[in-house]
């Protein structure tokens, strides 16, 4: 049977429009020889996703990203072209999360064993994003963001508070006290060279009286030793004993026994005492207004007269010159 040339054409472009489909279907990374299974996602926002991005479970490529379609109310339905047979459950995530710092994204079934119905083909699963490392560093940046806003606000209020302090007064005034700052310092300048002067003529006497200090210091060492040798106890024991009977001499001479604590304590010798000084002032007294009394001078040896207790004289007597004293 001999085949036409139209039949030969027609078979050529049938085959060509095959391939072509095939090719296009492939180089879009879809097999139309494999039994691979489409599931959907919504998204509110998939920014760094593109088509063609592995879709991955427990870290194995299972399928890639085959469509991302706006809905009417501006959320997102990614389609999912899984390859891989390997089943999960309907209520299985697929999360959503960055594959580098520069952005990229890619999309994790994580798989839910909780024994549900299987996920079928053209299913939609529980969408899911994981925060990345942009992300986190956002939140952790905006309120420092906020704090450092803040900071600024203070630092400029800080410098125009500075601002209004230096006026030109006080900028002289400034001006005047680091003058006087640096004559300061030139004075103390010129008094330590003094100083330093001073300590070089004198370096031999401090050095003898440094020597003479350590030496005085070896001598007390010395003596400090000796008193430590000292039985210093014993001397503090003996002064105890002598200040105890010290104590008990004015306890007896409180209580009024012995010669002193009677003396102190005695009444009636306080009372002679001072009997007997009034008698002696007396005496003195009548030997003061009565000399004659008790001297008596006779140049021809007379003898005094005497005299009764109410000084009326007796009789005359004598003839020798004498000196007599007579007391009543």
């Amino acid at each position: 049977m001999k085949i036409s040339k139209e039949i030969k054409i027609a078979v050529l472009v049938i085959a060509g429009i095959i391939f072509l489909i095939f090719g296009i279907n492939f180089l879009k990374g879809e097999n139309l020889f494999s039994s691979s299974r489409t599931f959907y996602v919504n998204y509110d926002n998939v920014e760094g996703l593109t088509l063609s991005t592995p879709v991955t479970i427990s870290g194995l490529p299972v399928g890639k990203v085959k469509e991302i379609r706006l809905k009417d109310d501006a959320t997102l339905v990614v389609t999912l072209l899984i390859d891989n047979d390997y089943s999960f459950s309907k209520n299985s995530t697929a999360e959503l999360y960055d594959t580098s710092l520069i952005g990229g994204k890619s999309i994790a079934i994580i798989p839910a064993l909780d024994n549900a119905e299987l996920a079928k083909d053209e299913d939609y699963l529980v969408a899911s994003r994981k925060s990345g490392l942009t992300d986190v560093v956002g939140e952790k940046l905006a309120p420092l963001q906020k704090k450092i806003e803040s900071l600024t606000q203070n630092a400029d209020s800080l410098l125009l508070s500075f601002s209004n302090i230096f006026d030109d007064k006080t900028t002289t005034n400034l001006k005047n006290a680091i003058a006087s700052l640096d004559q300061t310092i030139t004075s103390f300048k010129s008094t330590s060279q003094s100083l330093n002067g001073i300590l070089t003529s004198n370096e031999a006497n401090i050095n003898s009286t440094l020597s003479n200090l350590n030496n005085t210091t070896s001598n007390f060492s010395k003596i400090s030793d000796s008193l430590a040798a000292t039985n210093i106890s014993g001397v503090v024991t003996n002064l105890e004993q002598s200040l105890a009977s010290f104590n008990g001499v004015l306890d007896n001479v409180n209580k009024g026994e012995g010669s002193l604590g009677k003396l102190l304590k005695d009444d009636q010798l306080y009372n002679n005492l001072e009997g007997a000084t009034l008698q002696l002032e007396q005496l003195l007294q009548d030997m003061k207004l009565n000399p004659k009394r008790y001297i008596h001078f006779s140049v021809f040896g007379k003898k005094p007269n005497d005299f009764d207790a109410l000084e009326n004289q007796a009789e005359d007597n004598g003839t020798n010159i004498e000196v007599h004293t007579t007391n009543n």
